[in-house]
């Protein structure tokens, strides 16, 4: 299962950089990395964006949002200079330890994901030409659209990392990324690794306290807990027909917005903003836990990873939905759930620079593995 060993390996003393901005647009997080081949983290950081720019890419998630060509090359230009920013920081930590850097990957941010025909897409933005002229490094961005234009989601594309780094020949394991949008992968011991969108994991729980409290998220589920799922609410939430379409899927803020929630279910206005709070925690814990239940019903443990590792009342609720698996994070691995992702993208951009393939069609959905991504020299 592991994918360690199909490495060549041409830059095994160097290390790289992972840079990753997720669906929650809560910050960029950064690592340098060196792969033995397992990962060994040398830095590990997250920079957070100015307010008012993380407010404008909360704004851009949503569906109904349009934008100037001119704004949305602004936009790009931001968000590449603060990428920029956050490897610059990153490349003073490689110097300080004396470690030479291959090249930087760069997943960008997300601001439309629509992997549906007849034009299936998916657009990152964070412009990396500015990353590799500020940081004269080699950049690897764009991961995405390769898979898509063989036929593939585009997404998730971190199980063969999940794989690598978390598969066991003893039990079957599913390893749940908590973004702004929850992902799975399936590890089972007799079958090929599967990986899926499953929902909103912290999206609408973000956008809520937002609209209500003008706070980033509900830090610590503190609000979450004081407050009482609304069942009725919930089943309404969960009749939408995308919880129930087949994998290989995947979906972005676009999709789970807190318009989409509104529209669905506009009573979340009429109940206590706690309440509300917790019916939409209490979504992503059902979406989670049927599409594993269905998907995988042999699974015996669950390992976390993800910024919505950080909500106790989240990994709670899942637990208590999910009694017969071992739920856990993956610190219990000695993986710092916080940076999984960027190390995923520093381990893809390794792959593309060494003419890997990056994807997993038992996955996407591609016609066959590809190398992703593209390069911008130094």
């Amino acid at each position: 299962m592991s994918a360690w060993p199909h490495a060549r390996r041409m830059h095994s003393q160097a290390a790289w950089i992972g840079l990753i901005s997720g669906t929650s647009a809560d910050g960029i997080d950064a690592v340098l990395v060196r792969f033995k081949p397992e990962p060994e983290v040398l830095a590990a950081r997250t920079f957070a964006y100015p307010a008012e720019l993380q407010g404008q890419l909360v704004r851009c998630g949503q569906s109904d949002v349009s934008l100037k060509l001119s704004e949305f090359a602004e936009l790009d230009h931001r968000v590449g200079l603060a990428f920029a920013e956050a490897a610059e920081s990153i490349l003073a930590a490689a110097q300080q330890q004396q470690v030479s850097v291959a090249a930087i990957g760069s997943h960008g941010q997300t601001l439309r994901h629509r992997p549906q025909p007849p034009f299936p897409f998916s657009l990152q933005i964070g412009d990396p030409n500015l990353i590799a002229e500020r940081c004269r490094l080699p950049v690897v961005a764009d991961f995405r659209r390769r898979d898509m234009a063989a036929g593939g989601q585009g997404a998730p594309l971190l199980p063969v990392l999940h794989a690598a780094l978390l598969g066991s020949s003893d039990e079957d394991r599913a390893v749940l990324n908590l973004g702004g949008i929850a992902n799975l992968t399936l590890l089972s011991t007799n079958a090929p690794v599967q990986g899926f969108d499953t929902g909103p994991a912290n999206a609408l729980m973000d956008a809520w306290c937002q609209r209500t409290w003008q706070t980033s998220a509900d830090l610590g589920g503190e609000r979450a807990q004081r407050g009482q799922p609304e069942p009725q609410t919930l089943r309404v939430l969960m009749a939408d027909p995308w919880f129930e379409r087949a994998a290989p899927k995947s979906s972005g803020r676009d999709q789970f917005h807190l318009n989409w929630a509104l529209d669905r279910a506009p009573q979340l206005t009429q109940i206590s903003a706690e309440d509300a709070l917790a019916t939409l925690l209490q979504l992503s814990v059902e979406s989670i836990a049927e599409a594993l239940q269905r998907q995988q019903p042999s699974c015996q443990r669950l390992i976390a990873c993800g910024g919505g590792v950080r909500n106790p009342v989240l990994m709670q609720r899942l637990a208590m939905r999910l009694p017969q698996l071992q739920v856990e994070s993956t610190a219990a691995h000695g993986i710092d759930p916080d940076f999984v992702e960027a190390i995923g993208f520093a381990w893809l951009a390794q792959a593309t620079v060494e003419g890997r393939a990056g994807n997993l069609p038992s996955v996407t959905g591609a016609r066959g593995p590809r190398v992703l991504g593209a390069v911008y020299p130094a």
